[in-house]
């Protein structure tokens, strides 16, 4: 038997104004087209997070508190003797919807989405979520939930001063010694895509620290491709492997090559190659 709700989904269904339905070489001529915006898009992301690096700072002059683990910690602390800090303020609390079995639902997505912390590491950064919950539950969310990243309590007013109130947000911090400065912030829709290693590394001051970038002069940089890793394989200091740098080397080349093979192909046009820098 059809129900309702089956019926009304089959009618929405069939309302729908699809995209025409065409040959290969007409949906590769599509895809070429599409292209070329997608490019000029990741382009201006790139821009976007040059100038982002070059935000002035402020410092942070008030001694804030949190509670860890292990007991008090300050803001220096939670950089776990890294120069770079992105706090992640989740709405964990009385009062949010499913306290206390539960986080914001939005945080908790967001919180789905984190990756293996490790790259973020080798980088020179540490990525911590904050919330006013107390350790022992926040602790039973993390079980639950699989979550493995940092996760400290708020205990003064370090969200309020820091434009989360409540809610959610990404403040981002770096230390000259044991002088801290706040370097960005960004929250709502901004903060939909963030959790990957690439996301948080370009909301920081150092960005990504590759050689391609556009960053101030004497930030470090270091060559795309050979200080990437194994997430259980990084050695603080260590020299790039180099069977993985003749690996990244012929990698490079043979792309390198192929943009220029399309570049020719599309009549000397690099937003129409194949080329993503």
């Amino acid at each position: 038997m059809t129900t309702a709700t089956e019926t009304e989904t089959g009618a929405a269904a069939s309302a729908m104004q699809t995209p025409p339905v065409v040959s290969p070489r007409d949906w590769e001529a599509a895809r070429q087209k599409l292209l070329v915006k997608e490019k000029a898009q990741m382009r201006a992301r790139d821009a976007l997070a040059a100038e982002r690096r070059r935000m002035p700072w402020m410092a942070v002059e008030t001694a804030y508190a949190f509670e860890g683990p292990a007991g008090r910690l300050s803001l220096l602390d939670l950089f776990e003797g890294r120069r770079q800090l992105i706090v992640y303020r989740a709405f964990y609390e009385p009062g949010v919807f499913g306290w206390p079995d539960q986080a914001c639902r939005g945080c908790s997505m967001v919180a789905d989405q984190v990756g293996h912390l490790a790259h973020v590491n080798a980088r020179d950064t540490t990525v911590v979520y904050a919330s006013r919950a107390p350790q022992a539950d926040i602790a039973r969310l993390k079980r639950r939930m699989g979550w493995t990243m940092p996760w400290v309590t708020i205990t003064d007013s370090f969200d309020a001063d820091f434009g989360v109130a409540e809610w959610h947000g990404h403040n981002v911090f770096i230390r000259d010694g044991d002088k801290v400065f706040r370097t960005y912030f960004v929250n709502d829709r901004g903060d939909e895509a963030i959790g990957s290693l690439w996301s948080y590394l370009d909301l920081t001051p150092l960005g990504r620290q590759e050689a391609w970038e556009d960053s101030p002069p004497g930030y470090p940089q270091t060559p795309p491709y050979k200080w990437w890793n194994w997430h259980d394989s990084y050695v603080e200091g260590a020299a790039p492997d180099k069977r993985w740098v003749e690996v990244s080397d012929a990698g490079e080349a043979a792309f390198r090559e192929k943009a220029a093979s399309d570049r020719k192909a599309a009549g000397g046009c690099p937003a129409c190659s194949g080329e993503m820098k």
